[in-house]
This record gives C-alpha cells, sequence and structure tokens, in this order.
C-alpha cells in the first residue's frame, strides 16, 4: 500500500513539474518574446482605421474624397446661467466630388452631445450637426471640442464650443 501511494505521489509529481515548464526562452528565445509583445502594443496603440480615402506617405490624396467646409467651426454662446442647456446647430457643405458620409461624431467631454446628419451628403449639398451643451455642475469659460470622423481627407475634423457660465449669485451687486 506505502508502495503504490508513493509511486502515485511521484508519478503526480513528475507530470506536475514536466507540466508547468514556462520557460519559452528555448521556443522562440528572448528576442522573439519582445518582439511579439512590442506588435501586440504597437497594435493596441495605433489601432488602424480603414478609411479608403486616407492618402499613405507613398500615395497621392485621393482628388474624388468628400470635402467637409464648415461655414463656421467655433462657436461662442458668451454669458450663459448655471445649469442652461444651450444648443447650436453647425452647417457644412459637401465641396468634394464624392458623397460624404459621417461614421461618427464624439464630444470632449459627457456634457456635449453632438447629433449629426446621418444620410451620404451628395456632391453641392449641405448637412449639419448640432451640439448641445448642459452647463450644471460647469462654471467659468468653457471649452469643448467635437470630433467629427467621415470620409474626407484628413478623416478627423474639429469643431468647437465655448462658454463663459456665471457665477451662480445672480442677485446683482450687494448694497452697503
Amino acid at each position: 500500500m506505502k508502495r503504490t501511494l508513493f509511486s502515485a505521489f511521484l508519478l503526480s509529481s513528475a507530470l506536475m513539474f514536466g507540466a508547468c515548464n514556462n520557460d519559452k526562452t528555448a521556443e522562440v528565445g528572448t528576442e522573439g518574446m519582445n518582439a511579439a509583445a512590442t506588435a501586440a502594443n504597437d497594435a493596441a496603440a495605433n489601432p488602424t482605421v480603414d478609411n479608403p480615402n486616407v492618402a499613405a506617405e507613398t500615395e497621392a490624396p485621393n482628388p474624388n474624397a468628400p470635402v467637409m467646409t464648415f461655414t463656421e467651426s467655433e462657436f461662442n454662446f458668451g454669458d450663459i446661467k448655471p445649469g442652461e442647456v444651450v444648443k447650436h446647430t453647425f452647417e457644412f457643405t459637401n465641396t468634394g466630388k464624392s458623397p460624404l458620409l459621417i461614421e461618427n461624431a464624439t464630444a470632449s467631454c459627457g456634457c456635449t452631445t453632438p447629433n449629426w446628419t446621418k444620410d451620404p451628403i451628395a456632391p453641392g449639398s449641405k448637412g449639419t450637426i448640432e451640439v448641445q451643451f448642459n452647463s450644471q455642475g460647469k462654471s467659468g469659460l468653457q471649452n469643448k471640442e467635437v470630433a467629427v470622423r467621415a470620409n474626407t481627407q484628413p478623416s478627423i475634423t474639429q469643431i468647437a464650443i465655448r462658454a463663459n457660465i456665471l457665477p451662480e449669485s445672480t442677485n446683482g451687486p450687494v448694497k452697503q
């Protein structure tokens, strides 16, 4: 009985040590492991965006790409009251030679919400991006940006809103 238990213990120990061989340097070498890790980190840090209108360094820009031309790329609401929700509509024209399609519009802050034309905009046609700003919990000068991703060259266009949120106290000057 002791001999059987001892044999089973030896066999399980041998299997455990053989299965736990984590030293992969014998298989790929140190350079191979570092190269694989570097390639994985580069891919995660620099994801590739599939945009047929983006020109590589060796390629010429696409002369037929859509072009997003804004009437204004920045809007200032001026002074607003705390907690006020304000909206502005940015208008643009596709001055390119092919239909413009907005993939996404993202704001630099959760207090700013963009809403854009979802249908393709034909060359010469107009589209809009409405930007709503909620000043709740904000104070002083506010600068918010919206990144518009489209099938243009470059693929991202920035628009911005500005506002000055007045202090909570709106009672006017204090009498003395």
